[in-house]
Order: structure tokens, then C-alpha cells, then sequence
């Protein structure tokens, strides 16, 4: 039995690309930051469909709060329901001759149906683990806050302290990233650092065109459950983006 343990830490994103699943899917522990300060220019509480083959932005609204609150800190709108709901429809208009448009549309409304939750953080976490089930990816979920790592600590600090906490023998982390981190670092942990690439991926959207890096929704909508979990594995792990990890 191996005893590598391989853990991924991010923030968390609602319904985001499929490289975010391939993560989740290839690691053993995945951690979710809630300790962490929202960033209103990135895609914590928005993400892109198809409509008439060009990407549209959706998002989930939030109430006013300091820029330097936590995302656990963040509060839906009031609104949110009724802005969701409109999204809904666009989707449902959007995507109804998809060919797996009811399994795209089940995928939503079970992450819809967790709303009721005011917090956005919590909404989110929901939304990961309706689609982890959906697509039978079993890999432990976890909370930042719920381990013993002080919020305090910054970027490379707090990810080798986090897996230190967890016995991880590899950090798995997206190749976007791959400026972020020194490797002899994490190597005096005993940890070695390994980079996510995503393969090259292609699927029939109906469009002249393939629009990458959409929701995961867009990817159920064209390939069905089975067939994204058949692209779940399309990825390497690498030291560099020449070399494979071991």
C-alpha cells in the first residue's frame, strides 16, 4: 500500500473550470481557505456558461463588506435567489439542446438548493460537494479553519504548515502557480511540489469554435457525467512543465 499522501489547497470557487475537479479528483485531501481575504476581481462567487457561443458571466451577488473581510465573512445578497433563478432561465434557454441538458441542469439546481445558507463561503463548500458527488469524486474535503494553521501565516508558509498538519508527502498546486513556490523549500519539509497541467481538451460545443475554461457546467451540458469523469484523469503532474513528478 502507498503511503504518499498528496494534498491541494484553494479557495473556493462556485462551479468553476474542469482543471478545479481534476485537482480535487487527483489528490487525497482537498483544502478549501475560508480564512482568507475575498478578492472582488477574482471568480470566488462568478464563473462563465455558453450563450449563443460566446462566454456570459454569472455570479452569485453579495452584501457590502469591507475588502478585507475573510470569504467566511461574506454574506449573500438578498437578492441572490431571484438573480440566480434569472440565471437559471438564461441556462436553461442557453444550453436545452445540449445533448446531456438535464444532467447540466440537476447539477445546478442541486447546488441552487443550498441558498438558503446566507453565507457565501458555506454556499460554495455546499456547491463542491454536490459535485464531487455527482461526478463520484472521493476525496476528503477539508475547511482550513478546521486544522491547527493560523490564518496569519502568508502564501508558501501556510501551504507547507497546512500540509505539514496533514502528513502530506506531496503539494499539489495548478501550474499557473509555478512562480509562486520553491521546491527546496518544500523539500526541507519533506514535501515534494508538484504542478498540475491540464491536458489539451476538446469537446462539440455546437459552435464554430471551442470555448475553453467554462463552468463545469458547460462541460456536463456536452459530455454527460460519465463522459466528464473520463476527463478527469486528462492531466499530468509536473516539477517543471518538462518534468513529471515521481
Amino acid at each position: 500500500m502507498s503511503s504518499e499522501k498528496k494534498v491541494a489547497i484553494m479557495q473556493p470557487y462556485f462551479l468553476p473550470y474542469l482543471g478545479y475537479w481534476q485537482l480535487i479528483n487527483n489528490v487525497d485531501t482537498f483544502v478549501v481557505y475560508d480564512e482568507i481575504e475575498y478578492t472582488k476581481k477574482g471568480w470566488i462567487n462568478r464563473n462563465r456558461y455558453l450563450n449563443n457561443c460566446s462566454p456570459k458571466t454569472f455570479s452569485v451577488p453579495l452584501q457590502k463588506a469591507s475588502d478585507s473581510c475573510y470569504i467566511v465573512e461574506r454574506k449573500v445578497a438578498a437578492a441572490a435567489q431571484k438573480d440566480l433563478t434569472k440565471t437559471r432561465r438564461a441556462m436553461e434557454s442557453s444550453y436545452r439542446k445540449a445533448p446531456f441538458f438535464k444532467e447540466g441542469m440537476i447539477l445546478f439546481d442541486k447546488c441552487l438548493s443550498h441558498l438558503e445558507a446566507d453565507n457565501l463561503f458555506q454556499f460554495i463548500l455546499s456547491s463542491i460537494n454536490e459535485v464531487n458527488t455527482l461526478l463520484e469524486i472521493d476525496t476528503d474535503v477539508l475547511v482550513s479553519s478546521e486544522l491547527p494553521v493560523s490564518p496569519a501565516l502568508r502564501s508558501q508558509e501556510r501551504v507547507i504548515t497546512t500540509c505539514e498538519s496533514l502528513g502530506a508527502t506531496h503539494y499539489i498546486n495548478p501550474i499557473g502557480g509555478i512562480e509562486l513556490y520553491d521546491s527546496d523549500t518544500f523539500s526541507e519539509s519533506g514535501i515534494e511540489l508538484c504542478f498540475q497541467k491540464v491536458q489539451p481538451y476538446r469537446y462539440s460545443q455546437g459552435c464554430a469554435e471551442f470555448v475553453p475554461h467554462l463552468s463545469i457546467i458547460d462541460v456536463v451540458m456536452f459530455n454527460g457525467m460519465e463522459g466528464t469523469k473520463e476527463l478527469l484523469d486528462k492531466m499530468d503532474l509536473v516539477k517543471t512543465p518538462s518534468a513529471k513528478c515521481q
